[in-house]
């Protein structure tokens, strides 16, 4: 084989052409010699190997370059070795520059507004000079491309068309146009002139077959802001320090002289050692003249501060150093070598209750001429808090009397001395200047006063009262610089990538309204860090530079210039009569519009400024009717836009209208009239909206979903005669993104600010305008969502995100006489392949972000709408989950989560289909976590009934036997769902975590109850595929048995239950033990404990140790060993190196007792050193039969239930029309000794009836206001001598009353009288025993909640009962 050398030449970098052959032909037989070079130029090819074929073409025809090339060595045989290796490297090929490709003819048409331009039949023109004409077609093969040059060209004409093998380039990927050029597009709405038939007016037009390649300089596109950027302009950064050992002593800033920031920052604990004040010594000596230092004490700094350190600081300037006591606040700030600028506070300590503060603000002046402030500050703080809630009366019956005095004897240890507020307030929590009372004196040095004799009812209200306390001092310092000058500097999350002085920004608004979005032009910054912009001019608002609550509330910052601009020609003013109705501005804009069937086109790195017009069809960026424009429709590459700035439009910013498969990535669209981000008619799909920024979208006239009120009232075209609107209802929705399709992806796009939602995904039941057809009804109702991840939205009027309504698709007539498109209703549930007889599909919207909207955070409407990791902060409406005949609104799995200022609306328990606000996933294994917490939710137009639902076996719900059904929880942490503070709502027959006060909600299929809860996670190996029965010693016959959370078929198996601490638990299995048990402990705090006793068979042997696993890291470490003893109560003095097991032969249970030595963070599973676990290894004997210990263990180790937190008092909330009503009945035999004696009472709502004689008692409840009827006893020989009685008496209820019956002593459990039972709710099949408890209803429905306990020594209902009562409506 021939070895070739390929010598050197100089094409142009970037150069890859194929001219073999005699004038171009490919029929030469003529050898083809291909050359290849590396590039070392610093042109837009960069180092990229350049495959060019060699020729009888000269270097000149090729092009110059200045690049240095190095030859490379190739082996060829046959051009087909050769050509296979061009197209092997391909990829890393760099297109030719469009400018410098041969054979285009250079073109300088001049200037004149009547010159009609064609350029065809193979014509290759290279526009080099700026040039006005009338218009452009390029068809037939004809080429335009734009001379990249040095000067500024501006290309002025009424239109471009590109039609069928026409082609305009300007730039291309791989070589990006470096210049500036503008094309302007003129003309006038009024103009006369005739318009195309497809494009209209002004505009840049691609038809079938056209190419469209605009590619200016890559730029970042958007960011977001990285530190706060307030009113005057200042950039502000601070530094804080708080008490702790590490920020104790002296701290000392360098700062640079120009303001950029903090140089070196160090802290010298001269309280703890004087080594620590020779080395401040020295670090001060070390500092540069010139650099600024800022000097602080946090908390104390004296008393090991040396001589050497003071005269070091006095030399510096300092005036107070050498009288600096203890725990005195100190500040010095001052250049080093200029005494004179020195600024100093300094403030003695006044002890634990007193404020200190001593502060220091020194102005400088950088080299540059900015200003900026450096402020230091020193201080001791006191915070406050309230006390408990007091309540004396001990004044002999005159009035209430809760003196201060009396108070503090009485509790010395819970309330201060000189309190600095006092609250009154009566037992419902009403404040004392809200209940009409005379107060005779309230004054937080002495205390509260009510007279009896002052009030015109003659008593005062029951009143307690609580006192504002100060807290002991603590330290405080912090530092602070901010820029003074009249320009601004911007901190930026992202580099600015391309970002130059002159272009133009726009920051977003971070508050309610969309208007407070700023522009700000750039300015040089020499001085500027990467991150870092500086703007022309002060911010007129605050706008958000870092997280708020754990919430990102950052502000975006987008680039609205670009060197390659379109933009229309504007009038200073509106003349069109139509538009000027709404505007005062000229909308006629220019546009560009893609027709199907064109060839390609890519555009990236371009301004669009003033495009769009008021007509339909018509915006800034239009692909109209372009079927599939990726891969499947044959375009290599698929079709894109990318790093658009389109601002100050008049009609959108993106339309994409029956087209599917667009990648818009990178455009920020800002100022425009109607919906921004607009997919049209309904059958567009796997669009995706990629790192997008929308902002200030105002509303436009175009469709009644763009108009505002005015303009839908005023705007009736195709509505039927006598149509009124209603702008709220049938417009009033422009948006940023508008969705007409859920199929299409969404990431990490922002919606920053519109006049109605942010995203709106809407549904078109059939495709209208020339869509139609393209789906058959329903479909868009039934298509599964794509992608919506990362998502964020703020500054929206009506809502960050709304996920419901359609689109009226059908003519105005006189029974609906809107117009088409007006907003109607519509119902999403998505289903497999859009078919509602297949299984649905949930749409999924994760990571998003939506804050400080005015009124929705977001407004979901439909079926299966997951949201997951989403924060809603700041909104007028946190959440609304609004859903006509949902089953579950919000969805509880797993946790920890965090539900706060939600509304649910419209949930409607349906009789056989349980709808409620709140559920949990159905069918689950995997755990439910008690730190799963709900607060400040509101509900509208949801029945009591209809906000919880724990899930029951049958339709719907399956069987509920996996794991995560049994063990579901929340903490209602303010009691808005349950009218109980502070409670945790658990399944009704969860025995694990009940106590003897909680209270049923039959409705709910739940309990409230109150407790300390965690979980554990047991796991198991050899064997792993056992049902695990758990039981809790105060309730050994309501076991729970646990299937696991994995598949039978792992190796291990994992068994999640929740538990209440401080209490005993044994364990069983329905096979042998495993060989290998694993405690986890999950959700404990340090000191968190439960008794464990496991189930072995006899003659088992341990080995048990304890560790801590580190999830992240996946590294575990022993942390103990436990040893067996022969006494139980050892187990109490297991430590975290030595534990102890016992061993009951007895009973064959293997006692631990499970305790956490770590503390934990907030929200975290495990301790902060890792997962703490105890690890059980047994030696089981061969042949060992099932390992269920049961009836050995009970009653042995059975415990009285108690309660160990108090359940909490139900809320008064006289305000609402719904409430829950808490009634207890029971009635029981007590004995001593020989004698026994029966009891009975009824209580509603903390108040009892007791039954006084043998017999029923009947307490009879109001279902509409939930007030006593009356109470009514009847006796056993009545009921067994006149039972008509007890008949006539339930007759003449109303009815929906609630009927509340207990018996005493022994009851008859025979006779006519318990047919009144059947009319009450009760199954006719039960047998009646002596001791009965009844809810019951009187009524034509049986409610959920009506319950019967009947038993022989102790019958009781504590349980909840919902008012009104209302029926379920039928499915």
């Amino acid at each position: 084989m021939p070895l070739l050398l390929i010598t050197p030449r100089t094409p142009e970098p970037g150069a890859w052409r194929r001219s073999a052959g005699v004038n171009g032909s490919g029929s030469s037989s003529r050898a083809r010699v291909f050359t290849a070079f590396v590039s070392r130029s610093d042109s837009a090819c960069h180092r990229r190997l350049l495959l060019c074929e060699a020729s009888g073409s000269s270097a000149g025809e090729r092009g110059q370059s200045g690049g240095q090339k190095a030859p490379l060595w190739l082996t060829a045989d046959m051009e087909s070795a050769v050509v296979l290796l061009v197209v092997l490297l391909i990829p890393s090929v760099c297109s030719v520059c469009p400018d410098k490709e041969p054979g285009l003819q250079p073109w300088i048409p001049g200037h004149s507004e009547k010159h009609h331009v064609t350029i065809g039949y193979g014509q290759k023109v290279l526009l080099m000079a700026s040039a006005t004409v009338h218009s452009i077609q390029i068809l037939n093969g004809g080429k335009l491309v734009v001379a990249d040059s040095n000067r500024p060209i501006l290309l002025r004409t009424r239109s471009i068309l590109i039609g069928k093998d026409g082609e305009l380039h300007i730039g291309s990927w791989d070589c990006p146009y470096r210049g500036n050029v503008t094309i302007s597009l003129f003309g006038r709405l009024d103009s006369g002139e005739e318009e195309h038939s497809y494009f209209g007016r002004k505009f840049i037009g691609v038809g079938t077959g056209g190419t469209l390649e605009i590619h200016g300089r890559p730029k970042l596109a958007w960011t977001f802001l990285n530190a706060t950027l307030r009113p005057g302009g200042g950039h502000h950064r601070s530094f804080l320090l708080q008490r702790s050992w590490g920020s104790r002593g002296i701290m000392a800033l360098v700062i640079d002289p120009d303001g950029r920031g903090v140089l070196q920052a160090h802290r010298f604990d001269t309280y703890r050692s004087k080594n620590e004040s020779r080395r401040l010594a020295e670090f001060v000596g070390r500092v540069e003249a010139g650099l600024i230092l800022a000097m602080l004490v946090n908390d104390e700094a004296s008393k090991n501060l040396e001589e050497s350190a003071r005269e070091g600081l006095s030399e510096l300037g300092s005036r107070h150093v050498q009288s600096l006591g203890f725990r005195h606040s100190w500040t010095f700030i001052v250049k080093k070598g200029d005494p004179s600028s020195a600024v100093e506070d300094h403030s003695p300590y006044e002890g634990t209750r007193a404020l200190s503060e001593a502060q220091s603000v020194a102005v400088f002046q950088s080299r540059s001429g900015e200003r900026f402030r450096v402020t230091a500050s020193s201080q001791w703080l006191q915070e406050v808090e309230w006390s408990d809630w007091f309540d004396r009366d001990d004044e002999g019956g005159s009035g209430d009397w809760e003196k201060l005095h009396d108070l503090h004897r009485t509790h010395p240890d819970r309330l201060c001395s000189t309190p600095l507020d006092i609250q009154a307030q009566t037992h419902d929590g009403v404040p004392s200047n809200q209940t009409g009372d005379v107060i005779h004196k309230i004054d937080k040095n002495y205390g509260f006063v009510c007279l009896n004799r002052d009030q015109p009812h003659g008593l005062c209200h029951n009143y307690r009262v609580r006192f504002l306390c100060g807290k002991r001092v603590r330290p405080q310092a912090f530092m602070s610089i901010d820029i003074l000058s009249g320009d601004s500097i911007l901190e930026l999350a992202d580099k600015p990538v391309g970002w130059e002085a002159g272009d133009r920004v726009v920051v977003a608004s971070s508050d309610f309204s969309m208007f407070q979005a700023e522009e700000f032009t750039l300015l040089p910054c020499p001085t500027c860090s990467g991150h870092q912009v500086k703007v022309k001019g002060k911010a007129r608002f605050v706008h958000l530079g870092e997280p708020v609550d754990g919430v990102d509330m950052r502000a975006e910052v987008g680039l609205l210039t670009r060197n390659v601009l379109i933009r229309g020609e504007m009038e200073p003013g509106c003349y069109s009569q139509d538009a000027c109705r709404f505007f005062p501005f000229d909308t006629f804009g220019g546009h560009l519009k893609v027709e199907r069937a064109f060839r390609a086109v890519h555009l990236s790195g371009v301004e669009l400024q003033h495009m769009g017009q008021q007509s339909m069809g018509h915006y800034p960026v239009h692909f109209h009717m372009n079927g599939d424009v990726d891969e499947r429709g044959g375009y290599h590459p698929p079709t894109s836009v990318s790093q658009l700035s389109i601002h100050h439009s008049f009609s959108r910013c993106i339309t994409i209208h029956g087209s599917n498969g667009l990648q818009v990535k990178d455009v920020v669209g800002y100022d425009t009239l109607g919906h921004c981000f607009f997919t049209e008619d309904g059958p567009e799909e796997r669009n995706t909206f990629r790192h997008c920024l929308g902002l200030l979208v105002r509303a436009g006239t175009l469709l009644p979903s763009d108009r505002d009120g005015r303009m839908c009232r005023d705007i009736t075209e195709g509505a039927f005669p006598g149509y009124v609107a209603n702008p709220r209802q049938d417009c009033s929705a422009s948006s940023t993104f508008w969705i007409a399709n859920p199929n299409n992806n969404l990431i990490d796009c922002a919606a920053a600010g519109s006049q109605e939602a942010g995203f709106w995904f809407i549904f078109h039941h059939v495709p209208t305008g020339p869509s139609e057809g393209l789906y058959p009804p329903g479909q868009s109702e039934h298509t599964p969502m794509g992608r919506f991840i990362n998502n964020r939205a703020h500054s929206n009027y009506r809502a960050g995100m709304i996920l419901d309504h359609g689109v009226k698709t059908t003519p105005a007539n006189s029974r609906d006489k809107r117009p088409p498109l007006s907003l109607t209703g519509a119902r999403y549930g998505p289903h497999q392949d859009a078919d509602p007889s297949k299984p649905r599909v949930p749409a999924l919207i994760h990571h998003f972000i939506a804050y400080k909207n005015q009124d929705h955070g977001a407004w979901l409407r439909g079926g299966d709408v997951w949201l997951d990791d989403c924060q809603f902060a700041d909104n007028g409406i946190g959440l609304t989950l609004a859903r006509d005949f949902p089953i579950r609104g919000m969805q509880i799995y797993d946790g920890p989560i965090n539900v706060h200022n939600c509304t649910f609306r419209n949930y409607v328990a349906l009789d056989g289909r349980h709808t409620s606000a709140f559920g949990f996933r159905l069918n689950n294994s995997w755990q439910s976590c008690p730190n799963n917490n709900v607060s400040s939710i509101s509900f509208d137009h949801v029945t009591m009934t209809s906000r919880v639902f724990f899930g029951e076996p049958g339709p719907w719900f399956s069987e509920m036997h996996m794991d995560g059904d049994k063990t579901t929880i929340f903490h209602d942490v303010d009691g808005s769902v349950s009218e109980y503070p502070g409670a945790f709502l658990v399944k009704e027959d969860n025995w694990l975590l009940r106590h003897p006060d909680c209270v049923d909600v039959p409705d709910w299929r739940a309990a409230i109850c109150s407790g300390h809860y965690a979980q554990v996670y047991i796991q198991i190996r050899n064997p792993a595929n056992l049902n695990m029965l758990m039981v809790r010693n105060e309730y050994p016959d309501r076991l729970l048995t646990l299937e696991g959370a994995l598949g039978k078929k792992k190796h291990y198996q994992q068994f999640q239950p929740v538990v209440s601490l401080a209490k005993g638990y044994t364990v069983h299995w329905d096979q042998v033990a495993p060989a290998e048990v694993t405690v986890w402990l999950i959700n404990f705090n340090k000191n968190d404990w439960i008794s464990l006793g496991i189930c072995y068979p006899p003659g088992t042997t341990f080995t048990i140790i304890s560790d801590v696993h580190d999830r992240l890291s996946k590294q575990t470490h022993k942390t103990g060993v436990f040893f067996r003893t022969n006494q139980s109560e050892k187990l109490e003095r297991s430590r975290p190196s030595r534990g102890y097991y016992y061993w009951e032969e007895e009973t064959s249970l293997l006692f631990l007792k499970v305790k956490a030595h770590s503390s934990r963070e907030k929200f975290a599973f495990c301790s902060v050193k890792g997962c703490e676990r105890i690890k059980i290894t047994a030696v089981i004997p061969d042949k060992s039969p099932p390992s269920n210990c049961m009836s050995r263990a009970y009653p042995r180790h059975s415990k009285l239930p108690v309660v160990d937190v108090p359940m909490p008092k139900k809320k008064s909330n006289s305000m609402l029309s719904e409430h829950f009503l808490e009634v207890r009945l029971e009635s029981y035999t007590t004995r001593f000794f020989h004698i026994k004696e029966d009891f009975s009472f009824t209580e509603v709502s903390g108040r009892k009836f007791y039954q006084l004689e043998d017999g029923i008692q009947v307490t009879v409840i109001d279902g509409h206001n939930g007030s006593v009827v009356g109470s009514r006893g009847f006796s056993t020989s009545l009921l067994q001598g006149v039972p008509a009685q007890l008949e006539k008496y339930i007759d003449g209820l109303k009815d929906r009353s609630i009927v509340l019956m207990t018996s005493k002593g022994h009851l008859g459990t025979r006779g006519g009288w318990t047919k009144v039972l059947e009319r009450l709710g009760v199954n006719k099949s039960i047998k009646l025993k002596d001791k009965l408890a009844l809810v019951g209803f009187k009524g034509l429905f049986r409610p959920d909640w009506v319950r019967l306990e009947l038993d022989s020594d102790r019958a009781k209902i504590h349980q909840v009962v919902p008012f009104p009562v209302v029926p379920k409506m039928k499915l």
